[in-house]
């Protein structure tokens, strides 16, 4: 993703010094930033009547590595107590954001800190089963600490929040059940910790990371992506549906040409869906892709 421009860097630098010092919303509200809408989506289901949150990465047809700063998200992190981010170098922007627009006793949670993942890893966390309740414990722990009044609301929240994962856990259940061990590819590594937690062999990596770069990929991989699809070496291929490339846009077409099941997914959850319904969609859709092609 972009960095900051350094008028935007300034800016954050002037909407900082005059920031509120500490405390809750006037409302009495926790104030919390997340990156990305999904991150915020858990946290108004574990923060319930008691958290305002605003998400800055929640437009699904926005391609999130061309991402760029504005003042107006200068202004939302710097009136957070709470911040939570990817990490794992995929929203650097918001790291430098946070740097820029400090706030005395602000609780900054790094989801790729909590588990164990670093630059270089695959960074789309929240496609990892175990990504979401770490982020849910962490930011309950947090909201505890910024409302002890409220504790036990927020522990209740956090149970639900667990409990309601569970149609998405039963559905990677039946899904690896019938078709671990079968072969896949995909145009970036966006689902690949699904993809793994399915039991699918994913092909064609390097391609994939060519692309999540923004480098070109060698011939002899666009080759070898091209033989699994024409070949049938592959069961679906999944693609990622914000980041438009040609490259990638003609192995889908070669894709639907070859008879071979096609998954979009995304990077941003789309508008009105909670994180449980956006990956339970996903999840039916790969399901009935690994079934068969469609007719």
């Amino acid at each position: 993703m972009k960095t900051l421009t350094s008028f935007v860097f300034a800016f954050a630098l002037a909407v900082a010094a005059v920031a509120a010092p500490s405390g809750r919303a006037a409302d009495g509200k926790i104030t919390v930033v997340a990156a990305e809408n999904f991150y915020g989506d858990v946290a108004r289901q574990v923060g319930g009547d008691r958290v305002t949150v605003a998400s800055i990465m929640s437009n699904p047809d926005q391609d999130p590595h061309l991402f760029e700063t504005t003042p107006g998200v200068v202004k939302q992190v710097a009136a957070a107590q709470i911040a939570i981010l990817n990490g794992a170098d995929y929203d650097p922007w918001m790291a430098k954001l946070i740097s820029a627009a400090p706030r005395p006793g602000r609780v900054v949670i790094t989801v790729a800190e909590l588990v164990g993942k670093k630059a270089g890893d695959n960074p789309h966390l929240w496609y990892d089963p175990a990504t979401m309740p770490a982020a849910a414990k962490a930011l309950a722990d947090a909201f505890s600490k910024a409302d002890p009044a409220h504790k036990g609301d927020f522990a209740a929240r956090l149970k639900t929040f667990v409990n309601s994962l569970g149609p998405v856990n039963e559905k990677i259940a039946a899904i690896r059940g019938k078709y671990a061990g079968s072969s896949v590819t995909a145009s970036e590594p966006v689902f690949g910790y699904m993809a793994e937690a399915l039991g699918l062999k994913m092909r064609n990596e390097r391609f994939q990371l060519s692309i999540m770069n923004d480098t070109e990929p060698s011939a002899s991989d666009v080759a070898a992506f091209e033989q699994d699809l024409k070949n049938h070496k592959v069961r679906v291929m999944f693609y990622n549906k914000q980041a438009s490339d040609k490259a990638v846009q003609r192995l889908v077409d070669l894709a639907h040409k070859s008879k071979i099941p096609v998954v979009g997914v995304t990077e941003t959850a789309p508008p009105g869906l909670t994180y449980q319904d956006w990956m339970l969609t996903q999840l039916n859709d790969t399901q009935k892709a690994l079934a068969g092609p469609s007719s």
